[in-house]
């Protein structure tokens, strides 16, 4: 826990009155300014810049009921070799699996700097028991996963049990051991980005590596404004503690246009310091195909079409 903020936690009052005590969210304001900078023009060597970025920061995810270990290895594979008739391509940032592929997935990845993340917690809905989602980590974790991504207890979080949130990351953070923690908040479902922002701060209070916007398995997921929202957050974090802490940015984000839209709202918000797949993630399945769409138009001129890319 930063030092700075130690006396934030020490009962439930005293967390509540700070959460509570952070200026409000001009949601007018932050939706207009996510608006305008979303309009920025991208010119051609930038532009082939942010493309090979955001590839760079994607975490490539399967999270279906239907996954099998054939299926996860081919993910690694795209991972590891997004275009393989271009290996000046970057590779992305990780692969996002459940956490009984994650065996499947370390090894497709093996050798190369291409991590492993898994959701825990009882991913998405997060409703069990603490032991039970402790239990979920620690597999995760044993098999391999560099990265964890949890889900916060929305029902607590919701009807102010905000210690609750808070001693639960806490204890996930410690059962990831070495793995970094990513918190995800599903904005979708707190409703206000008052309630987005006090997230934000029990996250990185508690430990956080990552705060996250979404499971993508809800109807509302990553938008502009709420990211950043959360980038706001994160960057006032590091003045007042000293700590850095990611962003992710999770559902809906399909298309290359979306994804330079992101990360000019990244540079103009947090600083270039955020520029990087340590600090800013992408959790994305289908975006993958049209960067790499958009980078073969860039380098020949013409779209290769959907063939082109592999089906996820």
């Amino acid at each position: 826990m930063p030092t700075a903020l130690a006396d934030v936690t020490a009962s439930d009052s005293t967390l509540r009155r700070f959460l509570h005590g952070l200026p409000g969210v001009d949601a007018v304001g932050l939706e207009a300014r996510a608006a305008s900078l979303g309009t920025r023009s991208i010119k051609t060597t930038a532009k082939a810049y942010a493309i090979d970025l955001a590839i760079s920061m994607i975490d490539l995810t399967t999270l279906e009921g239907a996954d099998t270990p054939g299926k996860v290895r081919a993910l690694g594979a795209k991972a590891v070799n997004p275009d393989p008739t271009d290996r000046s391509t970057p590779r992305t940032a990780a692969v996002c699996v459940y956490p009984d592929m994650v065996a499947t997935a370390k090894q497709a990845v093996t050798g190369t700097d291409v991590k492993v993340a898994s959701v825990a917690t009882a991913f998405p809905a997060g409703r069990a028991a603490i032991d039970v989602k402790l239990g979920d980590v620690r597999e995760a974790v044993a098999a391999g996963a560099d990265e964890i991504d949890m889900v916060i207890d929305r029902g607590a979080f919701l009807s102010g049990d905000y210690m609750t949130v808070f001693e639960q990351i806490r204890a996930v953070k410690e059962a990831c051991g070495t793995a970094r923690l990513k918190v995800i908040f599903e904005t979708g479902e707190l409703s206000t980005y008052d309630n987005i922002k006090r997230a934000s701060w029990i996250g990185m209070i508690a430990g956080a590596d990552f705060i996250k916007t979404s499971t993508g398995k809800v109807g509302v997921n990553a938008t502009p404004a709420n990211t950043l929202l959360m980038l706001e957050a994160v960057r006032d974090f590091r003045t007042q503690t000293g700590i850095q802490v990611g962003v992710k940015p999770a559902g809906g984000i399909r298309t290359s246009k979306d994804a330079v839209k992101f990360l000019v709202i990244v540079n103009e918000t947090a600083g270039p310091d955020w520029l990087d797949n340590n600090w800013f993630r992408f959790g994305a399945s289908s975006l993958l195909n049209d960067l790499l769409m958009q980078r073969q138009k860039l380098a020949t001129g013409r779209y290769s079409g959907p063939d082109y890319v592999t089906v996820d």
